[in-house]
C-alpha cells in the first residue's frame, strides 16, 4: 500500500514537470534548468512553496511562461529579471539586497540585536536591584515602615 502510495505520488511529481507545453524539451540538461529556475521562484498562491513544488494554477502558469522564456532562448537572469519585473521581489526566494529589500536581509539581525539588548537591560536592572536589596548598609523595609509611624 505504501509502495502503491509512493509511485502514485512520484507520478503526480514528475507531472508538474512534464506538463503539456507548446515546445517539448527532451534534453536532460534544459529540464534540469526548467526545475532549477522553478525552484527559486516562490508560488505567488501558496506563499510557502516554491513554483516547482506548488499545484495552485498560478503556479503551472508561471512554469509554463519559463519554459516558453526558455523555449525563446532567454538566460536564466533575464528570466528571472522578468518574473521580477511582472510580479515584484517577492517572487524570488532570495531576492537581491537593495533598499526595497534592506529590510528582508537586515531586520531579523536587527530584531536579534534588540532582543539581546533588552535582556541584558532586564539583567543589569535586577542585577541592580538584587544588589541594592542584599546591601547590609541599606535599611530593611520594617525599618522604614518602623521610623514611617
Amino acid at each position: 500500500m505504501r509502495l502503491a502510495a509512493a509511485l502514485l505520488l512520484s507520478l503526480f511529481c514528475a507531472a508538474a514537470f512534464a506538463q503539456s507545453s507548446e515546445v517539448a524539451h527532451p534534453d536532460a540538461r534544459v529540464e534540469q534548468r526548467l526545475k532549477d529556475l522553478a525552484e527559486e521562484l516562490r508560488c505567488l498562491v501558496c506563499q510557502n512553496q516554491t513554483i516547482a513544488d506548488s499545484n495552485a494554477p498560478l503556479a503551472l502558469d508561471l512554469r509554463n511562461q519559463i519554459r516558453a522564456q526558455v523555449a525563446a532562448g532567454r538566460s536564466d537572469d533575464e528570466i528571472r529579471a522578468y518574473m521580477v519585473e511582472r510580479y515584484g521581489d517577492f517572487v524570488l526566494y532570495r531576492p537581491a539586497f537593495k533598499a526595497t529589500t534592506a529590510l528582508l536581509w537586515v531586520g531579523p539581525f536587527a530584531l536579534l540585536a534588540l532582543g539581546i539588548g533588552v535582556v541584558v537591560v532586564i539583567t543589569r536592572r535586577r542585577a541592580k536591584r538584587d544588589a541594592r536589596d542584599a546591601d547590609p548598609s541599606a535599611p530593611s523595609r520594617e525599618e522604614v515602615a518602623r521610623l514611617l509611624e
